[in-house]
């Protein structure tokens, strides 16, 4: 029998406008402060790569509702990442979902390692990600 992963979903309220939490998550040189090195630009179709642990990884940007939504596919393994930006009073809630996982024993090329310890590296990894890295970004300023 195959295991099927859940998608990593990870929910934060920001003290920020969202207007400013939109520029932390859609800027290029803003990213890449709190993620990894890149060129994403919030654009659909615009293709860009993230510089990860494992090298480059080629990314497209499939949806931006500006300034609520955006989401991309990552990498070449079939996942998808989106920001969800919500408006509460003068925060802002952000969830980051990371989907597109394969079957729990599927062997991710680049990391050479399952499926299954990629995904519970990248939600611990997202949890400090989202959780520290980007809420200090944002409410630093």
């Amino acid at each position: 029998m195959t295991e099927k992963l859940q998608n990593i979903v990870k929910t934060i309220t920001l003290n920020a406008p969202i207007e400013k939490v939109w520029k932390k998550v859609t800027d290029s040189e803003q990213i890449a402060k709190w993620f990894m090195p890149n060129d994403f630009k919030p654009e659909v179709g615009h293709e860009f790569t993230i510089q990860s642990p494992f090298g480059p990884s080629p990314c497209k940007v499939e949806q931006v509702d500006a300034p609520h939504y955006v989401r991309f596919a990552w990498d070449t393994d079939g996942w998808f990442v989106t920001f969800e930006l919500k408006e509460i009073g003068e925060n802002t809630e952000f969830t980051l979902t990371h989907g597109g996982w394969k079957e729990a024993s599927h062997i991710v090329p680049k990391a050479n390692i399952a499926v299954k310890d990629v995904h519970r590296n990248m939600d611990g990894g997202w949890s400090m990600i989202i959780g520290h890295k980007l809420k200090e970004a944002v409410e630093a300023e």
